[in-house]
């Protein structure tokens, strides 16, 4: 499964919340407490951006970030409530895309977050769970292991659905960004909308992920 965002941190209370807080703005977050569970995490699962604290139980940042830096290039954020000048400029020297300090406003860290994530290419090349999955470049979307047809628009819809990720988008958003036509109909959403999920969803009548806020529009829930 892919994440916008990885938190590697030993302060687990610290950690559990920043991860809370940036799922509630739509930031799909995992937590993990040390230097092998990140590497574990990362042989089964994805991540657009790391934040990785320099001080771990189980071994050092800088150390977990020379490592990955042999095999990725994602985005790494330093966490640290040290204040020394030489850390900071460690931390660049070895692939450290930004060094924040502790203690930090999850407002302004999640801005950062952000501003990062867009910086690099937010969207990822897919979208993948243990069910779906979508290639946004290749317009390919599996559901259970099996390929299945959209149509253009549909493709289009899901895939700025899912981009979207976690926030209500309203009819008219759908319409303007979806259809580039501000006088398109609720008929014709609506229509879309069901296709789309008797095609993805395992019970459409319930659905999973396309769902329906009720007198705001739809989200893809995460």
């Amino acid at each position: 499964m892919n994440y916008h965002c990885l938190i590697v941190d030993d302060e687990k209370m610290l950690a559990d919340s920043t991860s809370e807080y940036f799922n509630l703005f739509g930031v799909q977050t995992a937590v993990v407490y040390g230097a092998d569970a990140c590497e574990h995490f990362l042989k089964e699962h994805s991540a657009e951006l790391i934040l990785l604290d320099i001080n771990l139980g189980d071994g050092s940042g800088f150390d977990l970030c020379k490592r990955l830096r042999e095999r990725t290039n994602i985005p790494i954020l330093f966490l640290s409530a040290r204040t020394s000048d030489d850390d900071k400029i460690i931390a660049m020297n070895i692939g450290g895309d930004d060094y924040i300090q502790k203690p930090y406003s999850l407002g302004v860290l999640l801005a950062k977050v952000k501003a990062v994530l867009k910086r690099y290419g937010q969207t990822a090349p897919t979208y993948s769970d243990e069910y779906l999955t979508v290639n946004f470049s290749a317009k390919q979307v599996t559901v259970n292991g099996n390929a299945i047809k959209l149509t253009a628009l549909e493709f289009k819809l899901l895939a700025y659905l899912i981009e979207n990720r976690g926030k209500v988008i309203s009819k008219k958003e759908l319409f303007e960004k979806v259809w580039e036509d501000k006088f398109t109909g609720d008929g014709t959403l609506n229509v879309h909308i069901r296709r789309l999920r008797e095609a993805i969803e395992l019970t459409p009548r319930n659905p999973r992920y396309i769902v329906t806020a009720w007198g705001d529009g739809y989200l893809f829930k995460i």
